[in-house]
């Protein structure tokens, strides 16, 4: 598990079957690295979340067939954004 804080929406064209009906969501670590996770919880652009990664994420996004190597499995409800950065 990895804490991320929530970048933006993802909006893709055109999507994988298993993942067609799925929110997906740019994460950013702590280092600025970005990447993109599959958001099952409903997450919005700041929020601190917590994810799953590997073959754990697809497993956390409901479905072992959903192509996902991070999904979002929490949102914190509190988190010091100054002591994240160092």
């Amino acid at each position: 598990m990895q804490i991320y804080r929530v970048v933006r929406d993802l909006v893709t064209s055109k999507r994988n079957f298993w993942l067609s009906s799925k929110s997906l969501r740019v994460v950013e670590d702590a280092g600025g690295n970005l990447e993109v996770a599959l958001d099952p919880i409903g997450t919005k652009p700041g929020d601190f979340v917590v994810t799953i990664g590997i073959s754990a994420a697809r497993i956390a996004a409901g479905n072992p067939k959903i192509t996902t190597d991070l999904t979002i499995g929490g949102i914190i409800d509190q988190w010091d954004e100054q002591r994240w950065r160092t």
